[in-house]
């Protein structure tokens, strides 16, 4: 019994350290081995490494730092070099991903931002594959759920704490029911939204940003389009 449990509880490490994610310091380390591979010589210097996440200098120095991991456009430069975003965040092997990630994938559309500033969506629009690992599958529904997942970034301030700038949400096209409360994103005569969605008695909808220094609005169904429900986010909290 008393092997059994250590056997276990060793598992359970090993599990661990699979999918905990590398801090800022070591994916930057990753970053400069992959451009310096790229050329025959010569240092890799923050600046290239800024430039290649389309980054300013100010804003790389910063998320250093504060060890703010740019997860967008970490996997813009993971989509363009055609490598392994888990190699890259979580530091696994691509060998040991033909089973999972090559399996699972949805649909990310890096272009499409939702939020405070609005914006439009077409399911149509270019999109890349974003693999994703098992334990991940699962957080998200399940492996038969993922061909109803769709992933976009946000954009500004308004569901902070909740949502931050640059985060990427995930969003479950099935589930448009607002009857049950919870963050949708929403199209509008004003652009595309991300909101917790609270329904009244009289079936109207409170339109809530977490963030309180927006006000709560009310909007009837009619006048708002659902497209699904925010199932999860990765980027950096506050």
């Amino acid at each position: 019994m008393f092997y059994k449990l250590i056997n276990i509880i060793c598992d359970i490490i090993l599990l661990i350290r699979r999918y905990v994610m590398l801090c800022i310091n070591e994916i930057i380390d990753k970053l400069r081995d992959v451009l310096s591979s790229e050329r025959d010589n010569g240092k890799i210097f923050d600046k290239e490494i800024a430039n290649a996440l389309d980054l300013t200098s100010v804003n790389f120095a910063t998320m250093k730092k504060r060890n703010t991991i740019p997860f967008s456009n970490i996997l813009d430069f993971c989509a363009l070099k055609k490598i392994s975003i888990n190699w890259m965040l979580y530091g696994q092997d691509p060998s040991s991903l033909i089973d999972s990630t090559d399996k699972y994938w949805i649909k990310y559309f890096p272009a499409i931002s939702v939020s405070a500033g609005g914006g439009a969506y077409d399911a149509d629009e270019e999109y890349e594959k974003l693999d994703l690992p098992d334990f991940f599958v699962n957080i998200i529904g399940g492996k038969d759920n993922i061909k109803n997942i769709e992933a976009i970034n946000v954009t500004g301030d308004s569901m902070e704490p909740t949502l931050n700038n640059g985060n990427i949400i995930f969003i479950d096209k099935t589930k448009q029911d607002v009857s049950k409360d919870g963050i949708y994103a929403f199209v509008n005569e004003n652009g595309l939204f991300v909101k917790r969605m609270q329904r009244r008695i009289d079936g109207s909808l409170d339109i809530i940003s977490d963030n309180k220094e927006y006000p709560m609005q009310i909007a009837k169904k009619a006048e708002i389009n659902i497209l699904g429900k925010v199932v999860s986010s990765i980027g950096k909290v506050f």
